[in-house]
């Protein structure tokens, strides 16, 4: 790595300098042609970040050329006069459902800032969530939404998601305004009789399997949405509260509050700790036996459940449980158990099982919408293992490491959270991150390995000895394949990207696209270097005393319009891919502290 007393080193093809300069390429094509690729992303970003410097009400349509000037690869038909079926589902599923009646949304960095905005602030609004993503939302009831911004990729996934959202219902609306049938049929109060809204997709210019797709998310509101959308076009209002550096620092040593007493209250913070940036569901089930303890009951219910929400995914666990590993169907299979049996002692017995094997989970108390699990390994009990980490299990009642899991963040909110954790943290031992990612030369559901990550938010290039490759995964994975020596490109949100600028990382041999890995690098070289992260440099990662790993599982293929999670669940795709990987991470760690200890050579 690079030191603050050498100078800058001579950087090949390969390094920042380079990358930048091919990145920086993409211009325009010819004087007078519109701005494509890295360009206009860049004044994409700038236009919406020094327009909500004004402190009032801005509209959202003030945005709607620069995000049809980017030409997403997440939403080619911005501007073509056509719906864009694909970016409308994604941004549906990524915004409360009450969005369709919300004309204004305040974005505020901490609570206290709702007053300037708000009288009264939200005290009594209703916590409202969106199915695609975590984020902290509060709703009126009314025409106002609030929603907590707890880092600068917050605001790089909002506004994009606003604007798409509004650019495709007001293309929907003017449908329908040019169908008069279908206008007078809307206009009831209630369907007409004998009405089939499958034979509706095609009228409103949408794929069937879009338009089933949304009568599936709309559900038993489909015929009130589909009203809301003929009576009035969508003209929403945004105001930006904050969005300082500070103010993001504030907020996540709040977040770092109830965790860091919970690990002083226990003796815990002195301990060798793992810190581990994944789900909140996969290292539980492996270490806590909870689901195969209950394995009869679960099979049960994939044979006896037929109907309902899930039937179609619990038909296809039937169908996996012939060629998949059965614990990842029962891993599984407990999920839509659980949705199923939602009730608060179901709850509370699981959490009292897990915390009777040291398994504690601490949830948000502030803006930051992540929780996080405390696992202590000494009280790991051997006999609960998954079998995969079966010969592992004489290091549980020798050790006392603590494994630290944080359910993964969003963008630059993985900074602050890194760097929170290594200032309070004195003996930090592994830093794992498990993530989704889009891949350009892969599958879904293939888990995607990175030895070297450009970071758009620095610039930099990050090189490091990733703790996973091929061996490490390929053994637990059925379905997928591991593409190790890759290189990872960390953008700054799903809709900032477009085909130009795809095709240039690709020319790179970038070919895994994400977003937390440049800024967890970022914090690494803050906490193991006494200087903070450079700008536009090469950085290689040698003789760390964190052993360091990434793993990303293949979610989306932006080659073919990025839709796999916009338009349907990822499922059990990547339930393989994401439990090989960890249990190569959680393996990594016991194998880990059998060398500390002197277990194994």
């Amino acid at each position: 790595m690079r030191r603050a007393d050498q100078p800058r080193p001579a950087m090949g093809p390969r390094s920042a300098t380079a990358a930048e300069g091919r990145l920086g390429q993409v211009a325009r094509a010819a004087e007078g042609d519109p701005i494509v690729g890295r360009d206009a992303v860049n004044l994409y970003v700038r236009t919406y970040t020094t327009i909500l410097r004004t402190p009032g009400d801005i509209p959202v349509r003030a945005f709607e050329a620069a995000h049809q000037g980017v030409g997403s690869s997440l939403h080619p038909g911005a501007a073509s006069e056509y719906p864009d079926a694909g970016a409308f589902i994604y941004a549906v599923q990524r915004l409360p459902a009450c969005i369709s009646s919300v004309e204004r949304v305040v974005l505020e960095q901490l609570p206290e800032q709702l007053a300037t905005a708000i009288e009264g602030g939200i005290a009594g609004w209703q916590p409202v969530s969106a199915p695609g993503r975590r984020r902290l939302w509060h709703w009126n009831s009314a025409e106002t939404l609030a929603v907590t911004i707890s880092s600068t990729s917050d605001l790089d996934d909002v506004i994009p998601t606003l604007v798409a959202y509004q650019i495709e219902w007001n293309k929907l609306h003017r449908v329908i305004q040019a169908d008069r049938g279908l206008r007078a049929q809307l206009a009831r109060e209630t369907p007409p009789d004998g009405w089939q809204p499958a034979d509706l997709g095609e009228r409103l210019l949408l794929p069937p399997e879009d338009w089933a797709r949304l009568q599936q998310i709309w559900g038993g509101q489909l015929w009130t949405m589909l009203q809301m959308l003929a009576a009035a076009p969508k003209d929403l209002r945004v105001r930006m509260l904050g969005g300082t550096h500070v103010g993001y620092a504030r907020l996540v040593d709040r977040w770092w509050q109830p965790i860091g007493q919970y690990l002083t209250e226990h003796g815990l913070t002195d301990r060798p700790v793992y810190f581990v940036s994944s789900n909140p569901h996969s290292i539980v089930n492996l270490l806590s036996g909870y689901v195969r303890r209950r394995a009869e009951t679960l099979w049960r219910f994939l044979e006896s459940t037929r109907d309902g929400a899930a039937a179609a995914e619990i038909e296809a666990l039937r169908r996996a449980r012939s060629y998949s590993n059965p614990e990842n169907v029962l891993y599984y299979a407990a999920r839509l158990w659980h949705a199923a049996h939602d009730d608060l002692s179901v709850k509370q017995r699981r959490a009292a099982e897990e915390a009777e094997r040291g398994i504690t989970t601490i949830p948000p108390t502030s803006g930051f919408d992540v929780l996080v699990q405390v696992v202590d390994l000494s009280r790991v009990r051997p006999e609960d293992l998954d079998p995969r980490l079966d010969e592992l299990a004489s290091v549980l009642g020798k050790t006392n490491a603590v494994i630290l899991n944080v359910d993964y963040p969003l963008g630059m909110a993985a900074y602050y959270i890194a760097r929170q954790v290594a200032e309070r943290l004195s003996d930090l031992r592994g830093f794992y991150v498990l993530g989704k990612a889009a891949t350009l030369n892969g599958a879904v559901g293939d888990v995607l390995l990175a030895d070297e990550v450009f970071d758009e938010h620095t610039g930099n290039v990050y090189s490091f000895n990733n703790a996973f490759g091929y061996d490490e995964v390929a053994p637990w994975l059925e379905r997928g394949a591991a593409l190790d020596r890759q290189k990872a490109v960390t953008v700054r949100g799903t809709f900032l990207q477009n085909r130009e600028y795809l095709e240039l990382f690709y020319r790179e041999a970038y070919t895994v696209v994400e977003m937390e890995a440049g800024p967890y690098l970022s914090a690494l070289y803050e906490a193991t270097y006494p200087e903070r992260h450079p700008l536009d440099d090469a950085v290689h990662f040698r003789d760390l005393s964190i052993d360091v790993g990434f793993i990303h599982y293949a979610s989306d293929t932006p080659y073919t319009r990025a839709r796999t999670l916009g338009s349907r669940r990822l499922s059990f795709e990547g339930i393989d891919s994401t439990y090989a990987s960890t249990v190569a991470i959680t393996r990594r760690i016991l194998e880990q502290e059998a060398k500390r200890l002197g277990l194994r050579r």
